[in-house]
């Protein structure tokens, strides 16, 4: 019989692989329709640990019991109202009016249960009716958020050191309490000067203060130090700190004194000073790359007594006009060297190992900028004291909101020395700015985000971890199992 090889082949099957749904690229161009009908779509599918953690971490009820507000608000409760600016500045938008492009965003609605968000005047009329002594006691959520983080993300941190700095902001209105002072880069404009302190460890910011233009007199410094103090968490024992010159003063010196805190300030170029470096012996530096090094005891004038004074030299190859160091180092020049000087109360401790000690607080720059750029510190929403003084704060929390979720996304075996700060502004790129469609089916909602999400992984066992937050009667339960030490 003869067989036809056409009419007896056999069919090869279907191809059933992911290349027969998508076999081709997607072609996208000018001529591609386009239309309105998505529904439920966001950008900003990242809030959703955001608002996992701070669910689980009980910020509602912590917002409730400490914020004194008599007033009763018709647009929203008063919890829904601090979570919307405090998200607002998180996503990064730092205005007031910048509420009107989050007026129908799903996933913020979502989180505050509400069909549309209020406008900006409904904000601005919230905020004006809030009294400055709130500024404090949102200071006091914050201190009691880190308490509760440290718990859950099995933070156990023993030795702390605290970098403490002020920065300038520059106003461009009539608000109250600008001063014309210390302005470098503008020179002659009224501007702020708060004050400043982070954990040099986890970046958080521990607390701080919205200040008029004037400079910190001592008295404000010692009472900025003792707050500081008085918000560590409990389980610290050891206390390191450093400061610039700008508090340099007997007040701050007794505050850190009397915590029992070891500190190195930068020393103000003073004509006593001056002359007990020229009267100090000074020997070689190989260690901390300076042409000389040298130690004395010194007491300043209205001190309680003497304290150790290091000190670096550096010969002078060029004119001071034409050297390029930063202005905050405050050098001491003569004809012939340059100095910098520190006070400590660190006595066994090398001079290069205290001069490089000092120098790590650079990273505290770093973090104010972080702070004035990526939270929206610098945006004030008034000219009214107190509103500036709690969006201040409010900012602050914006800015440890990240702190705290690297915190509980951080590797297992990760420690205190390798452990990495991921910016604002980054992580908003990698874990915020993240394309969703929120679902409803069976009373049930639900987010799906894309599958071609590059950090899925990570995604995952941040999310894990949080929704295992569990609190009980000795605080909260660790989601990591290895502690994050020193």
């Amino acid at each position: 019989m003869v067989m036809s090889k056409q009419k007896h082949k056999l069919e090869k099957p279907a191809c059933q692989g992911a290349a027969s749904i998508n076999p081709e690229s997607l072609k996208i161009g000018g001529s591609t329709p386009y239309d309105f009908r998505g529904r439920n779509l966001t950008a900003y599918g990242g809030l959703l640990p955001v608002a996992t953690m701070l669910e689980k971490l009980g910020f509602q009820q912590l917002v409730e019991d400490t914020l004194a507000i008599k007033r009763q608000t018709r647009a929203m409760p008063v919890y829904q109202f601090v979570l919307a600016i405090v998200l607002k500045l998180y996503i990064g938008f730092s205005r007031l009016n910048h509420f009107r492009f989050l007026e129908r965003e799903p996933m913020l609605t979502g989180i505050l249960k509400v069909l549309r968000v209020p406008p900006q005047c409904t904000f601005w009329r919230f905020l004006a009716s809030l009294h400055l002594s709130l500024a404090n006691q949102i200071l006091k959520i914050q201190q009691a958020m880190q308490r509760r983080v440290w718990q859950a993300a099995h933070v156990q941190l023993k030795v702390v050191t605290l970098d403490t700095d002020a920065t300038v902001h520059t106003l461009y209105g009539n608000q109250m309490g600008g001063r014309r002072s210390y302005n470098p880069k503008n020179k002659g404009k009224r501007s702020y000067q708060p004050i400043l302190t982070f954990l040099a460890e986890t970046r958080e910011y521990v607390c701080g203060e919205l200040r008029n233009g004037d400079r910190p007199t001592g008295v404000q410094i010692a009472r900025h130090l003792e707050r500081v103090f008085a918000a560590l968490p409990p389980g610290v024992e050891t206390v390191y700190a450093r400061a610039d010159a700008g508090f340099y003063c007997c007040e701050a010196v007794e505050a850190y004194e009397k915590a029992g805190v070891q500190f190195v300030i930068a020393a103000r170029k003073t004509a006593p000073v001056l002359d007990q470096l020229k009267a100090a012996e000074w020997k070689p530096s190989p260690d901390a790359n300076a042409d000389g090094q040298c130690e004395f005891r010194y007491q300043a004038k209205g001190w309680s007594k003497e304290y150790r004074f290091i000190a670096l030299r550096y010969v002078k190859h060029t004119p001071v006009s034409e050297t390029n160091q930063a202005e905050q180092y405050p050098l001491f020049d003569t004809p012939d060297y340059s100095y910098r000087v520190f006070v400590t109360n660190m006595k066994r401790d090398a001079v290069a190992l205290l001069a490089w000690f000092y120098d790590q607080r650079a990273g505290a720059e770093n973090l104010i900028k972080e702070a004035n750029n990526d939270a929206g510190l610098t945006a004030y929403p008034s000219g009214r004291w107190a509103m500036n003084c709690i969006h201040f704060q409010f900012a602050m929390l914006a800015y440890n909101l990240n702190c705290w979720l690297m915190l509980f996304n951080r590797e297992e075996e990760t420690q205190v020395d390798t452990l990495q700060h991921t910016t604002l502004a980054t992580s908003r790129l990698k874990f915020l700015f993240l394309a969703a469609r929120i679902w409803r089916h069976s009373g049930r909602v639900g987010v799906s985000y894309s599958d071609h999400y590059a950090d899925k992984s990570v995604f995952n066992r941040l999310m894990k971890r949080l929704i295992i937050i569990a609190e009980t009667e000795t605080g909260f339960v660790p989601v990591i199992t290895v502690a994050l030490r020193c």
